[in-house]
């Protein structure tokens, strides 16, 4: 029922689950012991529920028995891969907290993570792309390079105390193998391991995960397995999922939408875990699709556009498909609309959140108009709340207004890790977590988001908000994907720029662009500068870098 102000809650006749993330993946075996649970496609390996819960145990025990206790932090630097998603389960059966290490991490950043997490254990691939994960261990822990396992001192990582290593031929002589850690299981009895998994409480800190804030360092997320485990069941709910429900993961597993909206979803309803390749490859996933008689695909937008463009896209029976997730970053109209009509995911998903609140707090329903699921984020999630507030007051905004949005519940992160201050800072003395995002709900609950505000470009006193100009850009036939940043002007304070990546082939002007503008939008919102690219800088979760774009551009421009 519509109200005057910006704020609903979630209700729901589906309880909060109160158990922990190894409670809950025990259950599912039980219940579909035979069916598929993890496919791993670049590794060529196949788990049913009961096989996975056999590797999970085997390699829980082994943690053990490397001397792993509750609470203590184990690492993981790799990307998509089996031992990614075992680990994730093994740690949470023990009570260790999992922080997990972005891929693309280079020295400096993945020193920060280690050691501010105080990580004791580091389970690594040995060289992903252009970065050589053994290489940088071993420069900030030489030691690694002895023959020694077991004695590892380094003055930069004080607390690391083993590096496991999942490529044989790859790592240093001070690491362990993937094997050799397994060969520790039966060091750990059965009533040893059953009571360490008693001992558990779900609100335990099981995760953490750092935030790529666009100034200063970055923010360890710190999660329960209260947080993300019905985060994940919440979601993959309100995709209708059931066991018989076979999912395409090929965004990251570092990042929640990879370990909680993919994995946790799955595991919360006996559904099938597919990783298609290493990172993402829009061949790869398309195959795994076919392959695999999938129902559900993930992926940010650039990943759907890199799709829709694959040259054979029209050679792959994508029949199978019947819903996914929409997330990361704006989701175009047209890219949306194509999803819809040409890969068959007909009740398609658009999420939002963060990964400050376990991540989603907002999703579409299938059944929403086209309409609503173009231009709103959804609605919000059971057991949750959402207002959206003056940023100046905190005063909460009458219906339809701009302001920003803030949520509440039991997704809300237990704070930042050995960081009080930034704690302080998201999340207020009632619990609301800020979001730094700008809102407006209507009045049937749908809430649109309509930019950050921080990227809110203010020209000349008029406020300009950069989805509004990318959304119009879409609408021309030559353009594939568009980001619109503010740049620094004398006179007016800040001047509108659009990166623009052309569709392949199409052939458009600078001055097409701006003469397409001038016809449509208001002139204060016709970008002053074009630049045309190739891609965009971004993260490894195909989230854009704005600040990145920012600063390329104003050294580029001379402003």
């Amino acid at each position: 029922m519509a109200t005057h102000n910006s704020y609903i809650s979630g209700i729901s006749e589906t309880p909060l689950l109160g158990m922990t993330i190894g409670e809950a993946f025990d259950q599912t075996v039980e219940r579909v012991p035979d069916s598929d649970a993890l496919i791993v496609h670049h590794q060529d390996l196949r788990y049913s529920y009961r096989e996975l819960q056999a590797a999970v145990d085997e390699c829980a025990r082994a943690l053990m028995g490397l001397g792993v206790g509750k609470g203590d932090r184990v690492g993981i630097w790799s990307p998509n891969c089996a031992e990614w998603c075992i680990t994730q389960f093994a740690t949470a059966k023990i009570g260790a907290i999992l922080v997990n290490i972005n891929p693309s991490y280079r020295l400096h950043e993945v020193e920060y993570a280690l050691r501010h997490s105080g990580t004791s254990t580091l389970i690594l691939q040995g060289q992903f792309k252009t970065s050589d994960y053994v290489a940088m261990t071993t420069e900030l822990a030489p030691a690694l390079a002895n023959e020694r396992q077991g004695g590892l001192s380094s003055d930069k990582l004080p607390d690391l105390k083993h590096v496991i290593c999942l490529d044989a031929d790859h790592k240093a002589p001070g690491m362990l193998h993937w094997q050799d850690l397994l060969a520790l299981a039966s060091d750990t009895s059965e009533a040893d391991y059953q009571s360490r998994q008693q001992d558990l409480q779900f609100d335990d800190a099981i995760n953490i995960q750092y935030t790529s804030g666009t100034t200063g360092a970055p923010k360890g997320a710190t999660l329960s397995h209260h947080n993300i485990l019905n985060n994940g069941l919440f979601v993959a709910r309100r995709m209708n999922f059931s066991e018989q429900d076979r999912l395409v993961i090929p965004v990251p597993l570092y990042h929640c939408f990879g370990m909680v909206m993919g994995n946790l979803g799955c595991i919360t309803h006996g559904a099938a875990m597919i990783y298609p390749s290493e990172g993402f490859e829009p061949e790869a996933t398309l195959k795994a699709v076919v392959r695999e008689k999938a129902t559900a695909l993930y992926g940010v937008p650039t990943m759907f556009i890199a799709e829709l463009e694959h040259p054979e896209f029209a050679n792959f029976d994508l029949s199978t498909l019947r819903t996914g997730i929409m997330a990361g970053s704006n989701c175009p109209v047209e890219v949306m609309k194509q999803v819809i009509e040409k890969m068959n995911m007909r009740d398609v998903t658009i999420c939002y959140g963060m990964t400050e609140t376990s991540p989603v707090s907002l999703q579409t329903e299938p059944t929403a108009p086209l309409e609503k699921r173009v231009t709103t984020v959804g609605t919000i999630h059971p057991h949750l709340e959402v207002k959206i507030v003056d940023p100046a007051t905190g005063a909460i905004m009458p219906r339809g207004e701009k302001g920003e949005l803030c949520t509440r519940g039991y997704s809300v992160m237990l704070g930042y890790w050995n960081n009080e201050e930034a704690t302080a800072k998201a999340i207020d003395a009632t619990r609301w977590m800020h979001t730094g995002d700008l809102a407006t709900m209507d009045d049937e609950g749908y809430v649109a988001i309509v930019g950050r505000m921080k990227d809110m470009i203010i020209r000349g006193g008029e406020n300009i908000y950069p989805r509004e100009i990318e959304e119009f850009l879409y609408t021309h036939p030559a353009v594939s994907d568009a980001q619109v940043i503010g740049v620094p002007d004398d006179r007016f304070g800040e001047e509108v720029m659009a990166w623009i990546k052309l569709v392949e082939g199409q052939d458009v002007s600078e001055d097409d662009l701006r003469a397409f503008c001038k016809a449509n939008i208001a002139h204060y919102k016709v970008p002053r500068y074009f630049r045309l690219v190739d891609e965009f800088p971004m993260t490894v979760t195909g989230k854009i870098q704005k600040f990145k774009m920012r600063e390329i551009s104003i050294e580029e421009l001379s402003l």
